[in-house]
């Protein structure tokens, strides 16, 4: 049932109208501080406002103005459009209490535009998910990149320009050489850009011109990161660690998803997409992706850049539910939106903690990290868990499902690809958490990167270890950051982990979208 609301407007505005205020406060640290919690906690009691309704079974919607005939600028929020809503509002509050710490622990320049852009690339993350159309998506996905920049190049040095750079003419490029277009003959053909809920693209249109606008969607949606559009991705980690926490684990790269997704659902639908065997294109790029961005994963030395790899893996994750086209495949790839975003940022979070109490960035160097950062290591322990998938943490949760998808859409091929990317995403994030408990500081400069990263599974007497003076002397003076760092960090873990055994509430609000 569609009912007009002006909630979603008011929830897509509040972080712009708190950005103001932000800059209004750029003299006072503490003020401009305390401008930027109370705007995100607004936004989220704005955002789970339009819960009760959706839950109920309403489409809220609201419309600004009609753009071009048939074309309006507004918005509508239905229960793929809440998950996103939801998981970005809840991440950023947590972000918000994280970035103080991190940028004051590091005593950071530019720190007003730094949090200036965070809210507004929020205010453009909020309009994604509660956009009406295609148009109007396109509006706030083109946003995204633009606020997103000045935080990926926040160092201003050269290497920071240089993949600023990188990561603008990528998500520029694949948005106007073949987004635009996409956009554009799908109102040509259907005579709307609408969200519907079985799709508006017409079925007597020539096949050839749906799969071309189709593949050029995939092309044009560069966020959802498909191998080989990805590189702009791992090149974007060179942003402080809160940036890439919230921004590339939660609203640029879901962003991306959700677009395909949106594409997949509400665009083509799910009648069509079967009819021109979409599906299995679609699972294809994504398997491709999921394994080889894995395996890129596994070579990698620097921290960052390995959970880097691993986005742009679990991402074609989500799509690849979509692709599946049976209800429980759907499901699977929306609950990973909120299974992988809760799971990651712990990930990113807990490097930074890592990088402000070491200044250390590389999986060769954390040996013995755990002893001397327990809560910081434990956490990283529980989102492994979910991005592995072993019960009950919440990756466990949404990869089952799209193991059910799988056989539903009788695609076993994906089982396997499914299998094999939790025996590498083990291989490499198991490894970190093994050595960094039990193993010794003072051998990781006599291996390689590679033998660095394997697990020792018997690990040498701790009380060995200290009486030749190993680790200690190693990490001597280390310590947990301050509690603005680590306190989020527990926190989206122990939210990652409860995903997992309580997973209702996510599917209330996917199941409203089969009623």
């Amino acid at each position: 049932m569609e009912v007009e609301s002006i909630k979603p407007l008011l929830a897509v505005l509040t972080p712009l109208i708190g950005s103001v205020f932000i800059l209004m406060a750029r003299k006072k640290p503490n003020l401009r501080e305390g401008a930027t919690l109370v705007t995100a906690f607004v936004m989220f009691f704005a955002v789970v406002s339009m819960v009760p309704d959706v839950l109920s079974g309403k489409t809220l919607h609201y419309t600004l103005f009609e753009f071009w005939p048939s074309v309006p600028i507004g918005f509508r929020v239905d229960g793929l459009g809440m998950v996103f809503g939801i998981v970005a509002a809840v991440t950023w509050i947590l972000t918000s209490f994280y970035s103080i710490g991190y940028m004051r622990s590091l005593d950071e320049h530019a720190q007003t535009r730094f949090f200036f852009c965070f809210a507004v690339t929020l205010f453009a993350t909020e309009g994604a998910a509660f956009s009406n159309n295609w148009f109007t998506l396109f509006i706030f996905y083109e946003l995204i990149t633009f606020f997103t920049y000045p935080l990926v190049t926040h160092h201003e040095s050269h290497e920071a320009w240089e993949k600023g750079n990188k990561y603008l003419a990528y998500l520029l490029g694949t948005s106007k050489v073949f987004l635009t277009p996409a956009i554009l003959g799908t109102y040509y053909y259907a005579g709307s850009v609408d969200f519907t809920a079985n799709g508006i693209m017409p079925q007597n249109v020539d096949q050839v011109m749906l799969i071309g606008i189709y593949i050029f969607y995939l092309a044009g949606i560069g966020k959802v990161a498909f191998m080989p559009l990805h590189s702009w991705l791992p090149a974007s980690m060179i942003a402080p660690t809160p940036v890439s926490a919230l921004l590339h684990a939660v609203a640029v790269v879901n962003t991306g998803a959700f677009c395909v997704l949106r594409v997949i659902i509400n665009i083509f639908g799910i009648d069509l997409m079967q009819q021109l065997d979409l599906g299995v294109i679609t699972a294809v790029i994504a398997c491709i992706t999921i394994i080889t961005a894995s395996i890129y994963a596994m070579k990698s030395n620097n921290l960052k850049e390995r959970i880097a790899y691993s986005t742009v893996s679990q991402l074609s994750y989500m799509v690849l539910g979509g692709a599946l086209l049976t209800p429980t495949g759907i499901r699977g790839g929306i609950m990973h939106i909120a299974m992988h975003a809760f799971a990651k940022i712990t990930l990113f979070f807990c490097a930074g903690s890592i990088y402000v109490a070491t200044k250390k960035t590389n999986v060769s160097e954390l040996n013995g990290i755990g002893r001397k950062m327990p809560w910081t290591m434990a956490a990283f322990a529980i989102a492994t868990l979910s991005m592995v998938g072993i019960p009950p943490a919440g990756g466990f949760v949404s990869k089952w499902y799209l193991m059910i998808g799988s056989t539903e859409a009788k695609e076993f091929w994906t089982l396997i690809v499914l299998a094999t990317s939790a025996l590498l995403n083990a291989f490499y994030f198991v490894p970190i958490v093994m050595n960094g408990f039990f193993r010794d500081a003072q051998d990781e400069d006599a291996e390689t990167t590679l033998e660095n990263a394997r697990p020792v599974l018997i690990p040498q007497s701790v009380g060995a270890a200290a009486s030749k003076g190993g680790s200690g002397r190693a990490l001597a003076g280390i310590r947990e950051p301050s509690l603005f760092v680590v306190v989020p960090l527990c926190i989206t873990a122990v939210v990652s982990f409860v995903l997992g055994m309580y997973p209702e509430f996510l599917l209330e609000f996917i199941g409203v979208m089969f009623q």
